[in-house]
């Protein structure tokens, strides 16, 4: 990963804005801007310089994985330390006016931070200039999610064996995490859903005691962190011979998600890929029943920016990675989910999973 050019490019927009050096305490944004992998780090960056914080703990790690920064072994949390660095640096590293994550930042810890810097350094809410720098993947970026995506994909295959009446849902869940683990992956990218029968209605079930019933939907939705990076799908398979509602109500969400993936490229708005899907849905008598958005952005974390929902203004750009996965879910009846993780191309998009979405009959 080229970390000192992420480093070289932040410096360069704090140049242009109004604080001196910038606070990265949130840990996916210290991974992505010096390539530190542990639980205990926070990175100040100026103009200047970059240095890092950690602890004793991770004194190897850090000499070993971080890049472009200067590192300071504390025996204080990382956050107090580089507090401390910059009260004792004040001088030296010019800094007057220091920005922070409030989204990533305790109330806690800012206020113990403007303990240690008052008087003659500020705090600023600073807006999310790390992750929105992360919302466009590089090369390096995008060959890692590929290889989540398919080694999280291989998963289906074993849900697929494992699903059948009278399983419960945790057992499916517990092949496809044993699967992944002996597959390589470093774990699951959240808690697997496997939602069956008239659970299957709900958007988030994740897999529970419920054992599989002998005819319904199952939803599985499930992803896997492979060198950090993070793989999200969902399929829906049909346990015994589905009916014709459900049938219709499959073929709705199918033809939503492939209308979505038809409005994805650069230049158009995230809100418009939430819209295309809803004008399907809703033209098939489903609008009321889609009750979450369409997608998010997929990278060193599960959820990121951008947010393909309703009204969402921020415009596709070329590298992003965004799920699309509408649904519909019917209570006391069963739920639908078709999720794909997709590449903003120059010209359009490439749809990166490449499991079948045919309604497949256990």
């Amino acid at each position: 990963m080229e970390y000192e050019g992420r480093l070289a490019r932040l410096q360069d927009h704090l140049a242009s804005t109004d604080v001196d050096a910038l606070l990265v305490s949130h840990l996916p944004n210290v991974r992505y801007l010096c390539g530190f992998t542990g639980s205990a780090g926070a990175l100040l960056v100026s103009g200047r310089k970059a240095v890092f914080f950690t602890d004793g703990r991770y004194t190897a790690q850090a000499r070993e994985e971080v890049r472009g920064a200067r590192i300071v072994i504390a025996r204080q949390p990382p956050v107090t330390m580089a507090a401390e660095w910059l009260k004792s640096n004040r001088k030296k590293s010019g800094a007057r006016v220091v920005g922070f994550d409030s989204q990533h930042l305790s109330v806690a810890e800012h206020s113990q931070l403007a303990e240690i810097l008052r008087p003659n350094v500020r705090l600023r809410k600073a807006p999310p200039v790390v992750e929105r720098a992360r919302m466009m993947k590089d090369a390096d970026e995008i060959r890692s999610l590929r290889a989540a995506i398919r080694l999280g994909e291989s998963l289906f295959a074993v849900a697929s064996e494992a699903i059948r009446p009278g399983v419960a849902e945790t057992k499916v869940a517990a092949e496809m995490e044993y699967a992944a683990r002996r597959a390589g992956a470093e774990g699951m990218s959240f808690d697997t859903i496997i939602a069956s029968g008239v659970r299957s209605a709900l958007p988030h079930g994740r897999a529970s005691t419920a054992q599989i019933p002998a005819n319904g939907f199952v939803v599985c939705d499930f992803g896997i962190i492979l060198a950090g990076y993070c793989s999200d799908m969902t399929r829906t398979v049909h346990v015994g011979k589905p009916s014709e509602q459900a049938r219709g109500m499959y073929a709705a969400v199918r033809e939503a998600q492939e209308a979505a993936i038809n409005a994805v490229r650069p230049g158009v708005p995230a809100g418009e890929i939430d819209l295309a899907a809803r004008r399907v849905l809703a033209r098939q008598g489903f609008g009321r029943y889609f009750t979450h958005s369409t997608g998010h952005g997929v990278g060193l974390e599960i959820h990121e920016m951008p947010r393909i929902a309703a009204r969402q203004t921020e415009r596709l750009v070329e590298g992003m990675v965004i799920t699309i996965e509408p649904g519909v879910y019917v209570s006391n009846i069963g739920g639908v989910r078709i999720e794909d993780m997709v590449l903003v191309t120059n010209t359009g998009c490439e749809v990166l999973t490449e499991t079948s979405k045919e309604l497949l009959q256990i």
